[in-house]
């Protein structure tokens, strides 16, 4: 902020500043949004259930990795199933005010993958920027 704002200026930074303050603890958003990533990709959930949680890039990229993941499993010829799951351990940072970045381990039967997602803040909640599987 700079000298001479405009009380409306000093304002909005002052909102922006209380809504970060009282956002919630993103741990259970990070599990569930982990969870249902990938029963998204198993095919057992539909993207769309997903669209209120995460930002228009992180869904076109969930979007194109479910269809790629379709693909495989219609060539292979495997029905969708909700995968057997458990959440792991959670490994998290703040870069900065309003964003979180973490790391979620998945562990299933036959392998382990980590889950790499960056919340930011949005309108006094957080919404996930970026998801990737790895």
């Amino acid at each position: 902020m700079t000298r001479g704002s405009s009380p409306e200026a000093r304002a909005a930074v002052v909102e922006t500043d209380l809504d970060r303050t009282t956002l919630p603890d993103p741990d259970p958003l990070l599990v569930n949004l982990t969870r249902c990533t990938m029963e998204v990709l198993a095919g057992a959930r539909d993207i769309e259930q997903l669209a209120r949680w995460v930002s228009d890039d992180a869904f076109r990229h969930l979007l194109k990795r479910s269809i790629l993941a379709d693909r495989a499993r219609r060539v292979k010829g495997v029905a969708p199933t909700r995968p057997v799951l458990t959440v792991g351990r959670i490994m998290r940072g703040a870069p900065t005010d309003g964003v979180v970045e973490a790391v979620i381990m998945v562990h299933q039967r036959a392998r382990s993958r980590a889950v790499a997602i960056r919340l930011e803040e949005f309108k006094g909640r957080w919404r996930a920027a970026a998801i990737n599987v790895l």
